[in-house]
């Protein structure tokens, strides 16, 4: 492994990668080396972290085809010193692949028809410029298959045409023409034009391919992955000609004149369509890469949206026809009561039947989902607990149902809910996302959670595997309760994973509970580097030990209890009493494996043991008199919540059941690249009503007010 290669693509130290990846090598997830492990990565962030393994893959990847590539041509008796040589001295799949091009096997070309036609020598001696009269040297090489003088030119040609497509030195140069001037270029298929009337604006496009958004590219690419748009990709074809010329036309007029025919030919029909191909990918890749990481950004900031706590909440799906599904959730999220309201057509009977609930259950806050009615069920929730006189005590939210109907209609919520209907579980969904979003959200694949742009446009398994990694990034942030835990969120601690999470819940149930983390030794299959990864992220509340409540790792207990000692107190008390940490000398305890970064987390968490990085869950209520996009008007100024982060954008809610676009340029008075420096999601801002477009369902915001 090449660790300086790393080093340089990602800016950081050979010694830091080259401990980093050691790590990962001996079993250590991600999230346990960014905690537990700084002395080592000398500190660096999961972010840092994750770019040495995505880089540390992409060198196995090489390595990999290198030995595929070296056994091929070995086979084929062709591997001379000189080629094992270069082989081995390059560190990237294009110019691995650029080497083996040659000796790949391919099907029946027509340099290779021409070849077993006897016409090598010809176009041998046609390449080195040593022909003034080709067509009298043609005559050479005529027979059956060969019957003219221009049969066997063109066929010299064609092998020609390919050693020049073959030759690295050409493709470099190709490529660096690509690279500098390359040209996307999208037109609309015939009679495609009202069938693809979405795609409108690149019916007739072209861009630097260098500079194309990714959100643009996409477009495209979609367009033309439905048959609307016909899309290419290439720099100045004459510049391109005049770069392979100038490298491959030499010898007497009469000669050049074959080479420049063969020159054209195998750039049209040879190179540019391979670096074409090439570059179309590198593109795509690129793209897709960008919207990944705006998925999972966006992902990241839902997972980590403040959660209101062990409450008993009362939440409710509504409906018009059909009427309001209600559910009542003890603190733990445990179902106690469900029941169906008609707010809208039954309301002394709904009122009552909520009344009742509420005072049964003691409830503590009301989630209302936001999709069809919920603006009509919030008043009416409203109504009930003014009068009651209880609109203070009982605090009232509006919760998002993006993917609750996916909850609800999954496996997962059949386990659960065996004997509920799918709307019950949907209620039941809203409900536990108010309490905990990261606990519940997890059961649901992030795809479906409706954040991000073109995520069914991208590479699939990048996808997955990017909002995997944040979906374990934070649920390793915050830890999780190893006594309530479902198995979902269980799978997602470092080091363990589906079958060791359902074995953990198995074995909580048959011991009524763990005590200590140091149980989880005795749980089936759950072995020492599997406790090693996880334990320092499960907290137990309540057990024997208070350090199993925090995100100290029982590998540094010994080290705490040393401290406690030579203070002459407990662990306890050290935990408990600010005046004898302020005592703790953190240079006392540094040797060879604990140095100071490790010492002062291990305070931090004596300090605030099991703390929560999330915020505290606010209430938000919208323009009550604003309710459809018919009560908007160009001018108003309203609060909204944002709802989704894009490369162009921010999408907001503004309580019209259609979300408006503050576009990039709308978002401050000054450049903005990203638009999460200005935004989070859930986050509440204050936004002008630009443009309203009913027809379309468009509405334009500025968050410039002034």
């Amino acid at each position: 492994m090449n660790f300086s290669i790393i080093s340089r693509l990602t800016g950081i130290s050979e010694h830091q990668v080259k401990n980093t990846i050691e790590l990962f090598e001996g079993g250590a997830t991600l999230p346990f080396i960014a905690r537990y492990r700084k002395e080592a990565t000398g500190g660096l962030d999961e972010v840092e972290i994750g770019a040495i393994k995505e880089h540390y893959q992409k060198q196995l990847d090489v390595e990999k085809r290198r030995e595929a590539i070296l056994k091929s041509i070995e086979e084929q008796g062709k591997l001379t010193p000189e080629l094992r040589k270069k082989i081995e001295s390059v560190f990237s799949l294009v110019e691995l692949e650029d080497l083996y091009l040659p000796y790949k096997q391919k099907r029946k070309t027509r340099a290779i028809l021409a070849i077993e036609r006897g016409l090598e020598p010809l176009a041998t001696a046609l390449f080195k410029g040593q022909e003034a009269m080709p067509e009298r040297k043609a005559q050479a090489f005529l027979n059956k298959e060969v019957p003219t003088i221009e049969a066997a030119l063109q066929g010299a040609r064609d092998i020609i045409a390919e050693w020049i497509s073959e030759n690295q030195d050409a493709r470099g140069r190709i490529r660096t023409l690509f690279e500098r001037g390359a040209v996307i270029s999208a037109k609309v298929k015939k009679k495609k034009e009202e069938e693809g009337a979405k795609y409108r604006d690149y019916f007739d496009y072209e861009e630097p391919l260098s500079k194309i958004p990714s959100h643009r590219l996409l477009a495209i690419r979609r367009g033309e992955d439905e048959g609307f748009l016909s899309v290419s990709i290439s720099p100045e074809e004459e510049q391109a000609l005049g770069m392979l010329s100038r490298q491959f036309v030499v010898g007497p007029t009469a000669g050049k004149n074959q080479l420049e025919l063969a020159v054209k030919d195998s750039y049209k029909r040879l190179l540019k369509p391979a670096i074409e191909t090439e570059f179309g990918n590198l593109a795509r890749e690129k793209a897709d890469t960008y919207a990944i990481r705006i998925f999972a950004e966006n992902l990241r900031q839902l997972l980590l949206a403040a959660p209101l706590g062990q409450k008993r909440v009362l939440a409710i799906d509504p409906g018009y026809r059909t009427g309001c599904k209600v559910v009542v959730l003890d603190e733990h999220g445990n179902l106690r009561a469900d029941a169906v309201i008609y707010p809208f057509n039954k309301a002394v009977e709904a009122e009552a039947n909520l009344r009742l609930l509420i005072e049964k259950w003691k409830i503590e806050a009301i989630a209302v989902g936001n999709g069809t009615a919920g603006r009509e069920t919030e008043d009416f929730v409203k109504k009930v607990l003014m009068s009651q006189g209880k609109e203070k005590e009982i605090r009232l939210f509006m919760v998002s149902e993006q993917g609750a109907s996916i909850y609800s209609a999954s496996d997962v919520a059949r386990e659960e809910f065996p004997d509920k209907d799918v709307t019950v579980r949907g209620a039941i969904s809203i409900g536990r996302r108010l309490a905990d979003p990261l606990a519940e959200l997890v059961k649901i694949d992030p795809k479906s959670i409706g954040v991000g742009q073109y995520q069914h446009d991208v590479e699939q398994s990048a996808l997955k595997n990017a909002l995997d990694g944040v979906v374990e990034s934070c649920v390793n942030a915050v830890g999780v309760n190893l006594n309530t835990a479902s198995k979902h969120l269980l799978r997602y601690v470092s080091g363990l994973g589906p079958a060791l999470a359902q074995n953990i819940v198995e074995y909580r149930t048959k011991i009524g509970g763990f005590a200590t983390r140091d149980q989880l030794l005795k749980v089936p299959r759950l072995g020492g580097k599997a406790y090693e990864q996880a334990a320092g992220f499960l907290r137990i509340q309540e057990g024997k030990n208070p350090l199993d409540n925090s995100a100290v790792h029982p590998e540094r207990y010994p080290l705490v209890e040393k401290m406690a000692l030579d203070l002459g107190t407990t662990v306890p008390d050290l935990m408990q009493k600010q005046e004898l940490r302020k005592q703790i000398q953190l240079n006392r305890y540094v040797d060879g494996s604990v140095g100071l970064p490790t010492l002062q987390d291990i305070l931090k968490e004596l300090e605030k043991p099991s703390r929560d990085p999330r915020t505290e869950r606010e209430t938000f209520e919208f323009d009550s008199t604003i309710r459809t996009v018919e009560d908007l008007r160009e001018g108003m100024i309203l609060s909204g919540i944002v709802t989704n982060i894009t490369a162009f954008g921010a999408f907001v809610d503004v309580g019209v059941k259609q979300d408006g676009l503050v576009h990039v340029s709308q978002m401050a008075n000054r450049f903005i690249k990203d638009p999460n420096e200005v935004v989070k999601l859930q986050q509440v801002v204050k936004v002008k009503v630009t443009e309203i477009d009913i027809a379309r369902k468009r509405i334009a915001l500025s968050m410039k007010l002034s």
